[in-house]
This record gives structure tokens, sequence and C-alpha cells, in this order.
């Protein structure tokens, strides 16, 4: 396996089509990368995994990665494709579910050290 984070992932293929220039990127120095997550449920699931495993690598290699959460989407909902809207929450309920949500993130991320994942609201 190349010591290039895109070359790791292009080799497990994960690349679909990528800006030019990525590759030299990722070369030259720390970069950081995000995955957004809906704080609606307060478990990830198994469709969440591909994605929190590439946050992982980022972080092997050297890089920041950064999970986003949509708290004001997680608030408001987000019907998108869906025939009538989710359920509001309240502001509490949505903390409690990113705090489960970091919780089950530290599984695979670390949030202290040189290259410290962060969550964002």
């Amino acid at each position: 396996m190349s010591d290039n984070f895109f070359d790791e992932l292009q080799a497990r293929g994960l690349v679909y089509g990528a800006s030019e220039g990525a590759r030299d990127l990722l070369a030259d120095g720390p970069v950081t990368g995000y995955i957004g997550f809906d704080p609606t449920g307060a478990s990830l699931h198994v469709g969440h995994l591909l994605q929190i495993l590439a946050l992982a690598r980022l972080q092997r290699a050297g890089h920041r990665p950064l999970a986003l959460v949509g708290g004001g989407t997680g608030m408001i909902g987000d019907p998108s494709g869906k025939t009538k809207e989710r359920q509001l929450l309240t502001r509490a309920q949505v903390e409690e579910n990113v705090a489960s949500i970091r919780e089950q993130l530290a599984r695979f991320l670390d949030f202290s050290g040189e290259h410290a994942a962060r969550l964002v609201d």
C-alpha cells in the first residue's frame, strides 16, 4: 500500500472521480476531511460505516477528520424524498443524539492528540 492516502483509497476501489490535484494535495501535508451525519436519531447504522472508516483512514494517514452533525436540520427535519415531514425534535433531544453519535464515533476516531478528530454541530 502506498504512503499516499489517495493511492490507498484508489487501491481499495473507493475513488470514482477526483478533482485535479487531489492526490498531490493529500501528499503535501495535513488536510481536513469531513463527513456529515444527521442527528435525528441517537444511533448510527451500518450505512454510515464506509464514511466512518474513510475518516478513520484519513486520520491514520496524518490528516484531520471532521464529523459534521446538522443540529439545525435535526431540529426541523429534512423531508427530502419523503411524503411527510419528520417529527420536530427539541434542542435537548438533538443534543442527546449528538452526544450519542460522538460516543459511537469515538470507537473509530481519536478525539485527542496531534490529528484529533472534531465533531462540529
